[in-house]
């Protein structure tokens, strides 16, 4: 569970988010939307600790996680997943090297245990027979599984996701909500995902979060979401919903 008690941010005296009060259950996928602007991805790395905040409180289950020393805070991290917009692979790292880094970071396993835990993961996110392929020679869809693995590696409690869809197609889209939803349930993590994608929010979204200019407007999950009566929500899902018309008009 994470917790998130009056959180405020700024940048250059332009607030950017505003007393924002949430918790985060364990064991769903947790999702913030938004649009483009609204602050939701300042939040996200708020929570991670990527930004120092003005004032509020941010708790790890019963660590108030915002206020700890940066040693004691790297102690946390270590129990933290990154799914990162565009996956974020390092393009002269193989994929098993890529799946291994944080586990070289992070822990004293031997050469064989990192290797075992690497194909442990990649065989959970169906990436099989892929170790010494470099992210150059992947697809879209697999580059996020290689992502997802490496953000599983080290069996974290919390998983952080960035727009985990973000250029890929609609079916490959499911897909990754729905590894991410597996895991999620599987591992009883507190999953955060950060996305404008209305299809996961359908699909996946277990607890919603929205953000407008900087403060939280709805809360709820994804069989609430269609029958609001926040109007800047109700604009934000029009809105999404035409776009997706319009696209799909356009390949037609």
């Amino acid at each position: 569970m994470i917790r998130v008690n009056d959180l405020s941010k700024s940048f250059n005296g332009k607030t950017v988010l505003e007393n924002i009060s949430v918790t985060f259950d364990t064991g769903k996928t947790n999702l913030i939307i938004g649009q483009s602007g609204s602050g939701k991805t300042v939040l996200l790395k708020s929570i991670v600790g990527l930004h120092e905040v003005e004032h509020g409180e941010v708790w790890f289950e019963d660590v108030l996680f915002n206020k700890l020393p940066f040693a004691e805070k790297k102690l946390i991290r270590s129990e933290i997943g990154m799914l990162f917009q565009g996956s974020a692979l390092f393009d002269s790292l193989t994929v098993e090297q890529n799946v291994s880094f944080p586990l070289d970071m992070f822990t004293n396993k031997t050469h064989e245990e990192i290797i075992e835990r690497v194909n442990f993961c990649l065989n959970r996110v169906n990436i099989i027979n892929a170790n010494k392929l470099f992210p150059s020679e992947l697809s879209g869809g697999m580059k996020k599984r290689v992502a997802i693995a490496r953000a599983i590696a080290l069996n974290p409690k919390y998983l952080f996701c960035d727009e985990p869809n973000s250029g890929l197609d609609p079916i490959t889209a499911i897909l990754i909500d729905e590894l991410i939803q597996e895991l999620t349930h599987e591992y009883s993590m507190t999953t955060i995902i950060n996305t404008h994608d209305m299809n996961s929010v359908i699909e996946i979204g277990e607890k919603v979060i929205f953000i407008s200019q900087g403060a939280k407007c709805w809360e709820g999950d994804n069989n609430q979401i269609l029958n609001s009566d926040c109007e800047p929500l109700n604009d934000f899902v029009f809105a999404n919903s035409l776009a997706k018309k319009l696209r799909s008009g356009s390949k037609s």
